[in-house]
């Protein structure tokens, strides 16, 4: 992290109370008594081995190669918890330090502050006890940009509760989890514009929100609410789409665009590759698609600032992604990594032939 955001913090108190946030959340989180058991000892080597089988997979299926292996990190709710309060913290440093600014001489700024870090606790906490895996491509940089931690998690517990209600075979879950996420990670560490387009595209949609800290609380607890009534909170373009300046549409679209492309690529490599190496593979596939139906599977980050796109843009990608593949052959995909003004619109995702024929 860049020093020169830490004397505004001095200054300036933050509007969340963040460490507060992740005491909650690690309170919702709860415990699993898988994590305690003999069933926890192979993971953490298991993973290594998957996830350096799964990134060699994904560089030959893709052409997508990253620079420097992957770092598989299995943790527990607790510690993914920890590190996703971590990322948030310098991602929306500059959202929190102009709202500190505004709350600096209220009166209510502690009790804005508590609330905030409440609501937040809670949805972080929910989202621990179903991610399986996640490649944290918002961790804090250096100087120069490049991220200090280029980790894959995979929760522990998480999984062995997956593996053990549905029976799936060990290490071909695992590798199937490691495929997925270091297709990601192979699509921001191996096409060299990605990551800061989609960081710059993250902070125009973080200038555009209106600091007004009881927006943000509102925003907030609209979210949890929608949540208690089984719903995903922050599936329609998350809290900075409700918080954005209508202005800013234009770059939630561009965003979202690009995460639909994303999870349909690495949908489509997981599928693909999973159908040769992974036994067992299309009934995980099943289980998977259910429970994203129901809750979720990835990052709370995307989904907090409009990255993830809903259901049907999974599979809106995933179909684009097919055709696009079965029009112009296995590696047609390869134009969308040759710049930002490659990439398909929304209206493109929805007709891969107009795509194909504008980047021919």
């Amino acid at each position: 992290m860049t020093t020169s955001v830490e004397p505004q913090r001095a200054r300036t108190p933050e509007p969340i109370d963040w460490p507060l946030a992740g005491r909650i959340a690690r309170r919702v989180a709860g415990n699993d008594p898988l994590s305690r058991s003999y069933l926890a000892a192979s993971l953490e080597q298991d993973f290594a081995d998957v996830s350096a089988e799964a990134e060699d997979l994904v560089a030959e299926f893709t052409g997508l190669r990253s620079p420097s292996p992957a770092t598989a990190k299995v943790l527990d709710r607790a510690g993914w918890v920890d590190a996703n309060v971590t990322s948030m913290r310098h991602l929306l440093a500059p959202l929190t330090d102009r709202v500190g600014q505004r709350i600096a001489k209220s009166p209510f700024a502690p009790v804005g502050r508590t609330v905030t870090a409440t609501e937040l606790g809670v949805l972080l906490g929910w989202f621990s006890q179903r991610v399986l895996g996640q490649y944290d491509l918002l961790v804090p940089s250096d100087d120069d940009g490049a991220p200090t931690d280029d980790a894959v998690y995979y929760v522990g517990p998480n999984v062995l509760a997956l593996e053990k209600r549905f029976a799936f075979r060990p290490r071909d879950f695992r590798l199937w989890i490691a495929i997925h996420e270091c297709t990601h990670r192979a699509q921001f560490t191996g096409v060299p514009w990605l990551r800061p387009y989609f960081l710059s595209l993250v902070g125009d949609l973080l200038g555009s929100v209106d600091p007004d800290p009881k927006r943000v609380v509102d925003a907030l607890r609209a979210a949890l609410e929608e949540m208690r009534r089984g719903r995903n909170p922050l599936d329609d373009g998350g809290l900075v789409a409700l918080l954005a300046a209508p202005e800013h549409k234009g770059t939630i679209a561009k965003v979202q665009s690009l995460m639909t492309l994303l999870e349909g690529h690495g949908n489509r490599v997981m599928n693909e590759l999973g159908a040769v190496h992974v036994q067992g593979q299309a009934r995980m596939a099943r289980v998977l698609d259910n429970r994203r139906r129901q809750s979720g599977m990835t990052g709370l980050f995307h989904k907090l600032v409009g990255l993830e796109a809903k259901l049907r843009q999974y599979e809106v990608g995933e179909a684009f992604v097919a055709a696009v593949e079965e029009a112009g052959g296995p590696r047609a995909i390869d134009a969308a990594w040759q710049g930002p003004e490659w990439l398909p619109t929304a209206d493109e995702l929805e007709a891969p032939a107009a795509w194909l024929a504008r980047v021919a």
